[in-house]
C-alpha cells in the first residue's frame, strides 16, 4: 500500500507542475511591456491584469490558449494586427479598462470567430466595432458598459451574434448619441438596435442606452426585451411622458411586474420627462439615477397610480433600491406621497432639487437601519418632516456636500 501511495503522490505532483505550465500569471507585475511571447506554445490560460502596458507588438503562437485576460492596462491603446491569428482556441477575452485614452481593436480577430464566447472592452476607449466582428458567430456573452467614446457600431453586428444571452450597452457612446454615423446602429437614438436585439431568441441579460423616445418604445412593446433588461440609460431625448397603459397591464397580466429583471435606470437631459410612475412595476430596481431632467416634478405620479386602485394596495415602489441619486431637478416636489420604509436603501443624494420640500420617510423608515443622505446644507434645514421624531431619526444620516 505504502507503494500505491507513493506512486499516487507522485503522479499527482507530477499533474499540478503539468498544470501549472499551462497557466501564465503575470497580474499585477508593474509591466510595461508584453512578457516574451517564446514559450506560450503551451499556455492555456494567460493573465496581464492591472499592468503598465502599452503596446503589444509582437504575435504569439497559443493554439491552446482559452482565457486572456488584459484587464486595467490602462495606458494599453496598441495591439498588434494579426495578434490573434495564432490563437484558434480563445474563449475567453477580457480587455476591460484598457485604453482610457483611445482603444483600437487589431484587424485580424475574425479568425476567432469559431471559439470565442466572451468578448469585454468595458469601460475602454474604444471609439468603434470593427465590421470583421461579424465573423464571431458564437459569441455568448458581449460587454460594452461604460465605453462612453463608442458611436459606432456598424449595422448587422450584433444580429450576427445569434447565439447572444447577454449583452451589456450601458452607458455606450454616453452623451454622444447625436454623433453617431447613419451606419452605426445607434444613428437615430437606437431604434436599428432594438430591432436587431429583437432576432436574438437566446438573449436572457440586457444592458442598454438610448436615445430616441421612438427606441425606447419600440423596447417597451415586446415582453422578449423587457423580461431580459437589467439596465436602462435614456439619454437626452425630448420625452414628456412615458406612455404606459397601467390598466391594461392589471387587466391581462395577475403578474404586473413587467419589469421585474430591472436593476438600474438612469435618465440625463430628458428635458420634458414630469415622473417615473413605470418604476413601480419594476420591484427589484436597484439604482435609480435622475440628472437634469429640468420638467420632472414627481417620481412616482399619484394621479397616474390612482388609475389602477386595485394595485395601490399590493405594491410598495423601492422596497429593492440601495441608491438613489436626483440631480439639477428644479421643478421636482415629490419622491413619493406617503412615507417608505426603504429597507435596502443604502444612500440618498440629493443636489439641485430646491422644491423638494418633504423625503418619503417617517419614524418607522428608521427604525431598523439607517441609510445615508447626501444634499446641500442649506436644503437640508428647509425640508419638512412627518413628524419631530422623523425628524430627530435622520438628523444623524445628513452628510452635507462640501
Amino acid at each position: 500500500m505504502h507503494d500505491v501511495i507513493r506512486d499516487m503522490a507522485i503522479w499527482i505532483t507530477c499533474e499540478i507542475e503539468k498544470e501549472k505550465r499551462n497557466f501564465l500569471v503575470r497580474a499585477g507585475a508593474g509591466l510595461k511591456e508584453a512578457p516574451d511571447v517564446k514559450g506560450w506554445e503551451n499556455v492555456r490560460r494567460l493573465s496581464l491584469m492591472q499592468n503598465q502596458i502599452e503596446t503589444v507588438s509582437e504575435v504569439p503562437t497559443c493554439p491552446h490558449l482559452l482565457t486572456l485576460f488584459l484587464d486595467f492596462n490602462q495606458e494599453l491603446e496598441m495591439i498588434a494586427d494579426g495578434f490573434f491569428q495564432l490563437m484558434p482556441s480563445l474563449k475567453v477575452l477580457k480587455m476591460s479598462n484598457c485604453g482610457q485614452g483611445r482603444l483600437k481593436l487589431p484587424v485580424g480577430m475574425s479568425v476567432l470567430g469559431s471559439s470565442l464566447e466572451l468578448l469585454d472592452i468595458s469601460c475602454t476607449g474604444i471609439t468603434e466595432l470593427p465590421e470583421e466582428l461579424k465573423k464571431l458567430v458564437n459569441l455568448k456573452c458581449l460587454n460594452l458598459r461604460w465605453t462612453g467614446a463608442l458611436i459606432r457600431i456598424p449595422r448587422q453586428l450584433i444580429s450576427k451574434f445569434s447565439r447572444l444571452r447577454v449583452l451589456r450597452m450601458f452607458a455606450i457612446g454616453y452623451d454622444r448619441f447625436h454623433e453617431a454615423p447613419e451606419d452605426s446602429v445607434l444613428f437615430g437614438g437606437g431604434e436599428v438596435l432594438i430591432q436587431e436585439l429583437l432576432g436574438l431568441k437566446y438573449l436572457e441579460v440586457l444592458e442598454l442606452s438610448l436615445g430616441s423616445y421612438h427606441a425606447l418604445q419600440i423596447l417597451l412593446s415586446s415582453n422578449k426585451l423587457k423580461s431580459c433588461i437589467r439596465s436602462l440609460c435614456l439619454d437626452g431625448f425630448e420625452l414628456e411622458e412615458l406612455k404606459i397603459d397601467y390598466t391594461e397591464i392589471v387587466r391581462k397580466r395577475r403578474e404586473p411586474f413587467v419589469f421585474r429583471n430591472l436593476h438600474r435606470v438612469t435618465m440625463v437631459l430628458c428635458h420634458k420627462l414630469k415622473d417615473v410612475t413605470f418604476l413601480v412595476f419594476a420591484p427589484n430596481l436597484k439604482s435609480l439615477d435622475l440628472d437634469g431632467c429640468d420638467a420632472m416634478e414627481e417620481i412616482i405620479s399619484v394621479g397616474k397610480f390612482a388609475e389602477t386602485p386595485e394595485m395601490m394596495g399590493h405594491i410598495s415602489p423601492f422596497e429593492n433600491l440601495q441608491r438613489l441619486n436626483l440631480e439639477d431637478l428644479p421643478n421636482l416636489e415629490s419622491i413619493y406621497w406617503k412615507p417608505l420604509p426603504f429597507t435596502r436603501l443604502k444612500e440618498m443624494a440629493v443636489l439641485g432639487c430646491d422644491q423638494l420640500e418633504k423625503l418619503p420617510v417617517d419614524s418607522n423608515s428608521a427604525k431598523e437601519r439607517k441609510f445615508v443622505i447626501r444634499g446641500e446644507e442649506d436644503w437640508w434645514n428647509r425640508l419638512q418632516w412627518e413628524d419631530e421624531a422623523t425628524q430627530i431619526a435622520f438628523r444623524s444620516c445628513f452628510q452635507p456636500y462640501s
